[in-house]
Parts: C-alpha cells; structure tokens; sequence
C-alpha cells in the first residue's frame, strides 16, 4: 500500500503519530512576561544533542487561538523546563493538556506541586524523576503548504542544567531510565510505559 498525503480521499494525518512511536513526553513548564505560569505536555519532543545539550520540542498552531500559551511564553521570556513523566505521573500530565484559558496556572489545576529552578525563572515539577532547565536557542516557523495543515513552531533549547532525583542514579552513576518509568506517547490517546529492555552491544568502539 502507497499513501500519498495530499491527493489521498480521507488521509488523516494523525496516522503519523501512530508511525512514530513509541514517543517521549516533553512536559513543559514556561512563564510569560507577567508572571503566569504554564505547564502542557508535548509528544513531538526529543534530544538533538548532547554537546552540545539541545533538546526540542514542537506544536501545530491550536484552534482556540494564534499560538500554545507554551510557545508565547517561549517567545516572551526565552526559558522553559523539561519534566520528565514518569509512569505514576502519567494522569496529572493529561490534566495539564487540557486547553484552559491563558492565565491558568496548570500546576494548580492538576494540583502539581512546584519547585524553583535554578538557572531560569519556569518553576519544575516537584515530582518528576528528572528535569531539565532550557534557555531558547532557535524557534524555526513551519509554514503549511497544503489544505488541511497548519503552522508549526519547533523550539530548540540549550540545557542550562539539570536536576536529578537521586533515587535514580544507579551504582555507576547513571540516569537509571527503567526505574524511572518514562510515559511515552502513541497514536491517539494511547500510552505506554516500557516494555521489555535489552542491551545490544554496539558494533563501534569508543575512542579513548
């Protein structure tokens, strides 16, 4: 079978997500200039680079108004932070993607407790294994060519810092992952958790 999205009857392009999984969740938490506070997850989420560190994440343009609280706050201030959703983490993070108005402070609607950054003002997720503190590097526009799509905004952000539960550090001082349970995302409202781990040795070695 050969789709081709954009001369396709009744092509869905939500059938991408569902491709590309499974997928981390990186939730948000930003601060616009006045000092509202926002907390969303996003599923188009990953790691660009470890040096340096550039991770980014990206949104279509919502119906309900120009552009996510998220990526005005982005643009405003220039920071956010990236908390990672643990498993038993999974239901608040849903709460937060609720679309309330802008001005509500998603923490208290999910009744998320907060704690102070370090290196930028966008408080963290108390209780997430792992966060990491962003400063905006680049926003790049993706303008949409075609009926049907939208304008997307993809943010990079340098990792300023990161903060780590101890409780998720191994023996050799490692981010112990499997411990750490991450959600990730399919298509529609599916999750998961992980699944079965192996380790596959990899066929290149290391410079010394």
């Amino acid at each position: 079978m050969f789709i081709d999205p954009y001369t396709t009857p009744g092509f869905r392009r939500t059938i991408f997500n569902a491709i590309v999984a499974p997928r981390p969740i990186g939730w948000i938490s930003s601060m616009g200039d006045d000092g509202s506070v926002n907390l969303a997850p996003f599923s188009q989420f990953n790691l660009v680079s470890t040096a340096p560190p550039v991770v980014m994440f990206a949104c279509n343009q919502p119906e309900d108004r120009e552009e996510k609280d998220t990526i005005a706050n982005v643009r405003q201030t220039g920071e956010f932070v990236v908390n990672l959703v643990s498993w038993n983490l999974r239901e608040a993070m849903n709460i937060t993607s609720t679309p309330a108005p802008r001005g509500v402070d998603e923490f208290e609607l999910a009744n998320i407790p907060k704690a102070a950054s370090m290196k930028v003002k966008p408080p963290r997720v108390a209780a997430s294994p792992a966060n990491l503190e962003c400063r905006v590097i680049r926003l790049m526009e993706i303008e949409p060519e075609f009926p049907g799509e939208t304008k997307s905004t993809v943010v990079f952000g340098r990792v300023l810092g990161l903060h780590i539960d101890e409780a998720y550090i191994d023996a050799e001082g490692r981010f112990d992952t499997v411990k750490a349970q991450p959600t990730t995302r399919l298509g529609g409202a599916l999750y998961a958790a992980l699944g079965e781990v192996v380790e596959i040795a990899s066929p290149f070695k290391r410079r010394a």
